[in-house]
């Protein structure tokens, strides 16, 4: 008995500490949300933010939905003048960091940074993000402030020759104690304010700083908080996905991705969904709790008043090109992040971001995988918790396509499946084969059950 109630005592402990690590993961499915810059580039206010968090709470939380980001430029008084730097007015405080602009910021008036704005956001259940770009103010270098909780000051930290390509904003921040005393008070900033989610921009791909990678995730360590990092831009190269992933939860896997089936340009800018099949495959192992590797946000719906790309528009992509664009998010398990004004959203769209059986998908599924191409037809697999299986076809052609063929030589086991079409809600009932005609950029997502 001493010896059974011995086992069966360290069993327990076991599982405990297994819940105890779990509970300690950042990011254990990968995030949900909606950001503002699709839809309002640089120039988001506290009432447009609002707007949308509202809708957010009340129509995309019961399904999962919950990160509410504010993108970039939110502390420029002036976001219009961003394509002339020499005329732009940033905020910053007396320790060099950015602030928000208190003209669209209200809320952020008498040195309360976005503290009462994220307790809104979280008072509604939801998790409160912003967007920064890596360094340091160039003004606040300028002007040499003092770094918040050190003896340094801003020259000490900064890397004067190297800036950002296409960020007038900040300089780089040298890997050295000032610089990790720099980013340290930034996260203490960000911390006190209540952020949960925290997009770094000008890092992870041209050019990629792992040195300040490091730093902000030391940085975030110190304070306590668990605040989940995002890299961007993309393409991360793949041989640094150990790196980023030991220091990161999300890292972007394409240059920044719009509505265009094809890139309009015949460049990685911006990414077209035929460009994404490629690199999401090539990700895929990468994907697991505290890891997503990320295809972009969802440019779906109104995109709108300013977007951060292009003129004020409905999402180019066409309805099968929507599903095509979700499932294969979903499938290859990326954070779904939405850039629609949701102001504007709806009904088709809502429908579309509010499949639980697709979003099952993406949160739940494991060792999702594409498993060959036949022609035009691209084919993903993934498996659910219950033991059912998930088949999504892609055809990546400009004419429809008819597939015929054994579910068995999508290397899924067993003699039939039922059979339930995911996006149709419709059982199919048990079947050995696949027999569907897919429509130009459109997918047929299957749960299969043995």
């Amino acid at each position: 008995m001493p010896i059974k109630r011995f086992l069966v005592a360290a069993m327990l402990l076991s599982l405990a500490a297994i819940a105890a690590a779990q509970k300690k993961v950042l990011a254990p499915t990968p995030p949900m949300g909606w950001n503002s810059w699709d839809s309002y580039g640089l120039t988001i206010t506290e009432p447009q933010f609002r707007a949308n968090v509202e809708v957010l709470d009340q129509k995309l939380k019961p399904f999962g939905w919950n990160y509410a980001v504010v993108d970039e430029g939110w502390f420029m008084e002036n976001p219009q003048d961003r394509p002339h730097p020499e005329q732009l007015r940033l905020d910053v405080d007396r320790y060099g960091r950015y602030i928000p602009a208190p003209g669209r910021f209200p809320s952020s008036a008498k040195d309360e940074g976005f503290k009462t704005l994220s307790d809104y956001v979280h008072s509604l259940g939801l998790k409160f993000g912003i967007h920064i770009v890596r360094g340091i103010p160039r003004q606040s270098v300028a002007q040499n402030l003092p770094i918040e909780g050190s003896a340094f000051k801003a020259v000490d930290a900064a890397d004067q020759s190297d800036a950002c390509p296409w960020d007038p904003t900040n300089w780089g921040v040298r890997d050295n104690a000032a610089g990790q005393a720099w980013y340290d008070s930034l996260m203490r900033q960000y911390a006190g304010w209540g952020v949960d989610f925290l997009k770094v921009d000008c890092i992870s791909s041209h050019p990629y700083k792992a040195d300040e990678i490091r730093m902000i995730h030391r940085a975030i360590e110190k304070t306590g908080r668990p605040i989940v990092l995002s890299l961007s831009p993309g393409p991360t190269a793949l041989e640094n996905a150990a790196a980023v992933g030991a220091m990161a939860q999300m890292w972007r896997i394409s240059d920044d991705f719009w509505d265009y089936w094809a890139s309009p340009s015949g460049k990685d800018f911006p990414q077209s969904m035929l460009g994404q099949f490629e690199k999401t495959a090539a990700w895929a192992k990468y994907a697991k709790p505290g890891n997503w590797p990320d295809a972009d946000m969802l440019p779906l719906g109104h995109l709108g008043p300013v977007p951060g790309y292009g003129e004020v528009r409905a999402t180019r992509l066409n309805p099968e090109e929507q599903r095509t664009l979700v499932t294969l998010w979903s499938m290859a398990r990326s954070p779904l992040i939405l850039g629609a004004n949701l102001t504007e959203l709806d009904d088709a769209t809502l429908k579309l971001l509010t499949n639980r059986d697709v979003i099952r998908v993406d949160q739940a599924s494991t060792g999702s995988r594409m498993v060959g191409r036949d022609g035009d037809v691209i084919a993903w697999t993934s498996d659910l918790a219950d033991g059912s299986h998930a088949l999504a076809l892609f055809n990546v052609g400009d004419a429809p396509v008819t597939v015929k063929k054994s579910i068995a030589s999508y290397g899924l086991t067993g003699r039939n499946f039922s059979a339930r079409d995911v996006w149709a809600g419709k059982d199919m009932g048990r079947i050995e084969s696949v027999s569907a005609t897919l429509a130009p950029h459109g997918c047929l997502l299957l749960e299969l059950r043995r």
